[in-house]
């Protein structure tokens, strides 16, 4: 199967140990249970969309969540908030195919804007991003309470 003829397509919960073992690959790890669960959740959310690439074997080789979010300072935007692909797929355009699936997402919802945060200690997505016409605005600190 050529890469053209692999699948972007909706998540579906029987993805959960897929999307589990991807995430594991970012230290994200948890169960698959968890991450069922989360897809449960996520699914029932119109806002919300995560999209897998389904490799030639069924496998997948990554997947992207996107959420669209309406701010009250400037308005509506899709966000990519997860992006993982497998190390085995890195650099053979499964991460660009799934940025664009998010970007043919967000303009389908009539949205002309996308955005995505990637953790400075991430060096090779300070170069894929740009790569793809995304333009740094700005670098902040994020604060979390744990409560």
């Amino acid at each position: 199967m050529d890469a053209r003829d692999e699948v972007i397509r909706s998540a579906t919960l029987a993805d959960a140990a897929d999307i589990a073992r991807l995430s594991a690959q970012l230290g994200q790890a948890a169960e698959a249970s968890v991450f069922k669960e989360r897809l449960r959740r996520i699914a029932a959310l119109p806002t919300h969309a995560i999209l897998v690439h389904e490799g030639e074997s069924g496998r997948l080789a990554g997947f992207i969540g996107v959420e669209q979010r309406l701010l009250i300072d400037s308005g509506d935007r899709v966000e990519i908030v997860a992006l993982a692909v497998d190390a085995g797929a890195r650099r053979g355009g499964t991460g660009r195919r799934l940025v664009m699936a998010a970007e043919d997402w967000a303009r389908a919802r009539g949205i002309d804007r996308v955005l995505v945060r990637s953790n400075i200690a991430r060096a090779e997505a300070h170069a894929f991003y740009p790569a793809l016409g995304y333009a740094r605005s700005k670098t902040q600190h994020v604060y979390l309470k744990q409560l």
